[in-house]
């Protein structure tokens, strides 16, 4: 995805994101530069084109758009013949969600209220392909039977197989379009759009209506399955509001982030 993105760029503007005199140059300017969107051609062209590309040239890949994503953006918007393939993505997001505390889901939940009818709509391509039943659910087994049926050489060669038979043994309730848009999301991409500050604070707000509550940092700590060694006062004081109890727009944030007692031993 980070090649198209070269590509694109340089098609759309005739040099290439990143340039010097040898090879080992390059690789230090993809390190230490970013791409250049202020010279002509970028401010004349589409602001769907330019987004296209930012997004594919973002150095973090758990922030770059996948195939489906890129198929999907509205710049390819009036390319209707385009296949949009399943999103191997959204199985890692969902095994997350699945997985997440109450609290977490809730947080998601809010998040997913305030997504637009674009993104809505990549999500709902990707929930038709699960195949829902009538009454518009789905379940783990319809993961599994998705994949297989539309799997590639190069997929059974993967370790994707054995990650969906990991997600499609896990005993969970059904999950209807309003829950899926939860649990497919995926915060890291989120974060990489311009308006991410906007869309975080609309959905603390949300958040703040339905899901917040007075929370004891005991119960955000088990939450969080931390482990007994990590000093939960000092690293959890800022998640919650002094004032009232409840997760404060800091707490939310990193409450999408799904943190564990492994990340914050990393920290």
């Amino acid at each position: 995805m980070w090649s198209i993105g070269v590509i694109a760029y340089i098609l759309l503007c005739g040099s290439r994101p990143f340039w010097a005199r040898t090879e080992s140059g390059i690789f230090r300017a993809v390190l230490k530069a970013d791409p250049n969107f202020d010279e002509a051609p970028w401010p004349s062209l589409s602001t769907n084109a330019v987004d296209f590309v930012k997004r594919l040239l973002n150095k973090d890949y758990r922030k770059r758009l996948t195939a489906s994503q890129a198929l999907s953006h509205p710049w390819l918007a009036n390319y209707h013949d385009a296949r949009i393939p399943l999103d191997m993505i959204i199985y890692k997001t969902v095994k997350s969600y699945i997985c997440s505390s109450p609290l977490r889901k809730a947080a998601l939940g809010a998040v997913a209220k305030t997504l637009t009818v674009t993104e809505l709509g990549y999500l709902r391509d990707q929930f038709m392909s699960l195949g829902p039943n009538k009454s518009g659910f789905i379940t783990m087994q319809n993961f599994k039977s998705a994949l297989m049926k539309n799997c590639t050489d190069a997929v059974k060669d993967s370790r994707v197989l054995d990650f969906v038979h990991m997600v499609s043994s896990l005993q969970y309730k059904k999950i209807d379009f309003e829950e899926f848009g939860a649990a497919a999301i995926s915060i890291h991409q989120l974060e990489a759009m311009g308006n991410w500050e906007q869309l975080a604070r609309r959905a603390y707000d949300l958040f703040e209506k339905d899901g917040n509550r007075p929370i004891m940092i005991e119960e955000l700590a088990s939450e969080l399955g931390l482990s007994p060694s990590i000093p939960v006062h000092v690293v959890l004081q800022d998640w919650i509001r002094h004032a009232d109890g409840k997760l404060s727009f800091l707490g939310f944030v990193r409450l999408l982030h799904g943190a564990s007692s492994c990340s914050f031993q990393k920290a």
